[in-house]
Formats: C-alpha cells, structure tokens, sequence
C-alpha cells in the first residue's frame, strides 16, 4: 500500500480536473502560487504549463500580463518591517515588470505595501499602503478584539497611492480623511491592528476607484477627482470579499467569501454581480452544499469575454470555469505545494499549502510572445 500524505490537500487530485472545450471561454490561465518560490505559471487549457517565469520573491499576492505583454509582478520584499501578526504573509512592495525572457525593466519599491496592486493602461502603480492612525483616531475605531492592537496600541490605516513610472506619487488616498470609524465598525472577531483592511482596488469606468474593505465588509465606489464616496455596498450584501470589479454592463463582480455573513450559520463562498445603486444581486453562482465552495480569505473572480466566469478559490487552490447557469466548464488544482519560506509567515499559517491570490485568464491575442507548438 503506497503511503498517504500527512497534508489532506495533497492527498487530493491536482493539475488538470476536467475540461469542457466546446463551453470553455478558451486561452491560457496565470497564476503566482503563494509559496512555490516566485514562480508564476502560465497553462493551458489541458492544464500543461506553456510559460515560467521565476522571480527573487515570492508573490506578495499577485501577477498579471500586461497590455504589452510583459508581467507585472508584485514581490514580497524581505525588507518590509513586521508590522503585526499577519503582515508578513500579505504585504507586498517589491513590484517587477518582467519580459517573456525573464528581463526586468521596470521595478518600483515601497515597504508599507499590502495585498492588491493595479497596473494601468498609462504605466502608472495603483496600490494599496498603511500608515498609522494617530491615538485620537484610533480611539474612535469601533470593535475588533480588545486589545489586539499593533505594538504600542498602534492601528494601522488604508492609504491608496497611483505612483509614476518614476516612482512619483501622483495620487493619493487616504481612508481616514473621508470614512468615518464609527460608520465601518470592525468586525468582533477582527484584530485590531488594521482598519478597514483594503484587500483590493480596482479602477473603474468615470474616474471611479472600486475598494474592498475586508475587515468592515464592505466594497465602496469613490470619486478620483473628489475622493468622495459614491456608493457603498454593506455587510447586508457581502462578508469579508475580494476582489470587486466593474463589468461593462456597470454592474460590480464580487468574490464574496461568506465569513461572518449576517444570519448564516454555515460559511460558504458565493460570487455576486450587483447592481451597486439599487443594491440589487443580479447573478450568482454558490455550490450546492454551499460548503463545497469556500474559502475563508483571498479568493478571485474573471468575467470572461464569452460571459463565463473564471472563480479562483483560493486556500485550496483550486480553478475553475464557470458558465452563466453555473455549470463548471474547466477545472484546475494547483499541484505546487510548499510552505511559507520565512518564520513570521509560517507561523501565522503552518504547513505546506497550494494557495494562489488570485488568477487571470488571457486569449492568445493578448500574449503575442507565445510559440504554441
């Protein structure tokens, strides 16, 4: 009898589950597993890897392709002080833009980075930073753990940066000046070290800058122009999501994760298309048991150009294609498994695992440095 594998994950099948190409949205799928050394995959639809790219640092959550070709990368610099338990696995600040053949030709650094980061069509960094909360402020942060603050008693705050290709901010954002505490409580079961804890920003259409505020539960909608807030969606919709997005019909796609959803008592994940001013859920997709889908943090959604959905479950792994009805049409786990490389990671989650951030479906158009053989 062959030995079993002490991690229950690995005991599962990975690589390739099932493909259906005739349903399939088609191209190729990018992904940066979390703990496989900096290197990102670039596969199939028969799950075969056609492209690596290896990087000094592991992802400090994301990669893409973009416009040019090229990948952006965002690194988990070594040099990013440990803030407070947890930093270490989702900060970022080393980012790379890369070419096919592994040349770096852009990079930019900034140690107080965390979690998402957007690269736009001008060349210009989107991303999210901290900076701390004066004690004034942090005294009107509304719930968390008692006592759970940062050393010091310090909370740490969401600031939102565009940088230039020089490194130069050009624009900039910061949570405090334009939310109020007392409106975004902390969840009780949330530390408090972190206030709102914005795990994603995402431009829009008209100047809009789409944020995921996780510890809150809440996406909000806010003006480039006028910083202000245009619409807010609330904890009676969504529970500790990710990776809201605008879809062209000007509904926002969302990955909603399920913790601490109101009047629920068993977790699962579910994606959401809202209509953001009615506050109406238009389309969603949720496994039946709810439980057979669920991750408890990071986790992604793609509307496809055929009007499929790429859903990214991330804590196991695990890719898959969905049609409009819900049917999975492409199935993928990811088979790299390690565990985190530094001690403060491992710590906050021990064990080998094969999570992925978030992960990117392209058409061949859109990678012209692709030799199909």
């Amino acid at each position: 009898m062959s030995k079993l594998h002490n991690t229950t994950l690995k005991r599962h099948k990975t690589g390739l589950v099932g493909v259906d190409h005739a349903r399939s949205a088609g191209g190729y799928t990018l992904f940066a597993p979390q703990t496989a050394d900096g290197n990102v995959f670039l596969i199939d639809l028969e799950g075969e890897i056609v492209h690596r790219w290896k990087l000094p640092w592991r992802p400090g959550r994301d990669a893409v392709i973009l416009r040019n070709g090229n990948l952006g990368y965002n690194g988990n610099h070594p040099d990013s002080p440990e803030l407070f338990t947890g930093w270490s696995v989702w900060h970022g600040g080393a980012f790379s833009e890369v070419t096919a053949e592994g040349e770096v030709v852009w990079e930019h650094t900034d140690l107080m980075h965390h979690h998402d980061a957007q690269w736009l069509d001008n060349g210009h960094l989107l991303y999210t930073t901290v900076e701390p909360l004066s004690p004034q402020l942090a005294s009107r942060v509304v719930g968390g753990i008692p006592g759970s603050e940062a050393p010091g008693g310090v909370i740490y705050a969401d600031v939102v940066k565009e940088v230039d290709r020089q490194g130069h901010v050009v624009w900039e954002w910061r949570s405090w000046e334009h939310l109020r505490p007392e409106d975004y409580p902390l969840h009780d079961a949330f530390e408090r070290y972190h206030w709102p804890m914005t795990n994603a920003v995402s431009p829009g259409r008209d100047g809009k800058i789409i944020l995921s505020l996780r510890s809150v539960s809440a996406v909000i909608a806010i003006s480039r122009s006028s910083s202000e807030v245009l619409w807010r969606l609330g904890h009676d919709l969504v529970a500790q999501q990710h990776c809201p997005s605008e879809l062209e019909n000007g509904n926002v796609l969302v990955f909603d994760n399920g913790i601490f959803r109101p009047h629920t008592s068993m977790p699962h994940s579910r994606i959401l298309e809202i209509e953001p001013l009615s506050q109406q859920i238009v389309w969603q997709y949720a496994d039946t048991p709810g439980y057979a889908f669920f991750t408890p943090f990071m986790g992604g959604a793609q509307r496809l150009h055929n009007g499929n959905t790429l859903v990214t479950e991330a804590n196991f792994g695990r890719l898959f294609e969905i049609t409009p009805t819900g049917e999975v049409v492409w199935e993928y786990i990811n088979p790299f498994f390690a565990a985190y490389p530094d001690a403060a990671s491992r710590a906050y989650l021990p064990g080998e695992n094969n999570a992925i951030f978030r992960a990117h479906r392209y058409q061949r158009r859109e990678i012209p440095w692709l030799v199909v053989t």
